[in-house]
């Protein structure tokens, strides 16, 4: 499979499964068969042959269908949510340089001044000219945008083959063909997003996509999942932790994986005498996830945190030095990744520069995270490199003030983040969503003194009632209060 094309593989499910749901929504599902019609009608309405196409629309089958009509006739999609900040859109549909975007009337003011193609108007099947153009594993699938460290968002250039290779290495792990039902959960931008359609829909397994309705809050979702007898689900940890409060899960669920954070053994100890769940850890860069770990039977590292796990099939992690040299054994390293994942770089290639070559001559991702290598084979999650502070005079990991915070009963979760004043000193901040009733900070800064020293205790404590995400399902650190210290800024 990791020599072919996403479509062709599609087109082999298809004619193998004509009559499998492949799409189920509250109210209706499609066959593959009827997938495949509507994927035909869409690519039939393309005005031109293009190397990218936008899509901007309302998760559901249309949105599918789209990003398989994209592939059918050979080009990339650039995906982007319909509720991204207006100039965001713009930089990544400029930059990108999309002849069109697929989207609803509903969204034309919001993406005024590009050529648009709404799908309510795609209603006839037209004939698809798929050897205009020749598909390779080679060929790019999508661009999707990630944050900068200079607060441009990158766009990563991922292949057919890098799809096709996550695919197979998916499947080898979980097993997923007919019968399965993933839920379709996360945001387009997301690798998540990816890993939910592809794994699913080149299996021959169905994709349950819940209405806003069922995405109000996890009790909404649960029921959801368990009218469609949803099988896998894939997200953030932040959903498992909320799955976690719950009396039970649908019995119908096999298989939960996390992905995109750190999944700490207080977010799903309650659900793993019912379910499978397992840790994840990959780049964008380097195509959804390049290491799987089963938490299972498992304990969890001395912080509270799982383990990143074994590379998957295809791939390839090392630890290394500055030099691109092994670190010893047990020794911090920075997590580099080789093999069928690693994508094409970004469009911007003046930005590639974590892109190298292995003394091998195969292309290699920096990722910039820190980690090492445990006594059985499995990898741990450190931080980034570039994640350090300084606090009188020595370094301090926010990350590791946030494990020990969250490692406390009082506390459901919780972000550390540093700050700085004028003079140029750093100080720490902790926003605290409590467990309960129960938080009271004399006790808590009782039991942090006993793992963290003095200068690494954070000077303000913010409770709140939870902490805002990004569109990607990460803490929205730009949205939380900043506590001023004087001088700070």
């Amino acid at each position: 499979m990791s020599n072919s094309a996403i479509y062709d593989r599609f087109e082999e499910v298809v004619t193998q499964s004509p009559e499998q749901p492949a799409i189920v929504e509250r109210t209706r599902s499609l066959t593959y068969a009827q997938l495949d019609w509507r994927i035909d009608v869409i690519a039939g309405s393309f005005p031109s042959q293009e190397d990218f196409i936008g899509i901007v629309a309302d998760h559901g089958a249309d949105l599918i269908a789209s990003i398989f009509a994209v592939l059918k006739t050979g080009a990339a999609y650039v995906p982007a949510e319909p509720d991204f900040p207006e100039e965001r859109i713009r930089f990544m549909m400029q930059e990108s340089r999309v002849g069109f975007i697929i989207t609803q009337r509903k969204y034309q003011e919001k993406l005024k001044g590009f050529p648009l193609l709404f799908l309510e108007d795609m209603t006839e099947k037209a004939s698809t000219k798929r050897n205009d153009r020749l598909t390779t594993p080679k060929s790019l699938a999508y661009i999707l945008y990630t944050s900068g460290s200079t607060g441009v968002p990158k766009g990563v250039c991922v292949t057919n083959a890098n799809v096709c290779h996550y695919v197979r290495a998916f499947q080898h792990e979980f097993h997923s063909a007919a019968g399965d039902v993933m839920l379709q959960y996360s945001v387009c931008s997301f690798d998540i997003f990816v890993e939910e359609v592809f794994t699913t829909l080149l299996s021959g397994a169905a994709l349950a996509i819940p209405d806003g309705g069922a995405r109000a809050d996890v009790v909404s979702l649960m029921n959801f999942v368990r009218e469609k007898n949803v099988t896998i689900l894939s997200g953030f940890p932040y959903l498992l932790m909320e799955m976690n409060g719950l009396e039970k899960i649908p019995s119908s669920l096999r298989l939960l994986i996390s992905g995109g954070d750190i999944l700490r053994e207080s977010y799903v100890n309650h659900l793993l005498p019912q379910v499978t769940v397992y840790n994840t850890y990959g780049p964008s860069e380097t195509t959804v996830c390049c290491t799987y770990f089963r938490c299972n039977g498992q304990p969890a590292l001395e912080d509270g945190t799982y383990p990143i796990g074994k590379a998957v099939l295809g791939a390839a992690v090392e630890l290394l030095d500055e030099n691109m040299n092994p670190v010893p054994d047990g020794a911090v390293g920075e997590i580099c990744i080789s093999g069928g994942g690693v994508s094409n770089g970004y469009l911007d290639t003046s930005k590639n520069q974590m892109f190298v070559t292995g003394t091998d001559g195969q292309p290699v991702y920096r990722s910039g995270d820190l980690g090492y290598m445990l006594p059985d084979g499995n990898l741990a999650f450190l931080h980034r490199k570039d994640s350090q502070v300084m606090i009188l005079g020595k370094r301090v990991e926010p990350e590791e003030v946030e494990n020990v915070l969250c490692d406390c009963e009082e506390v459901q979760t919780a972000v550390v983040c540093p700050f700085t004043d004028e003079q140029g000193l750093s100080y720490l901040t902790a926003y605290v969503v409590p467990e309960g009733s129960g938080f009271v900070l004399s006790e808590v800064k009782k039991k942090l003194s006993r793992y963290l020293t003095a200068f690494m205790m954070p000077e303000y404590f913010v409770l709140l009632d939870h902490i805002p995400l990004t569109p990607n399902g990460k803490p929205d650190v730009k949205s939380l209060p900043v506590v001023l210290k004087e001088g700070a800024c």
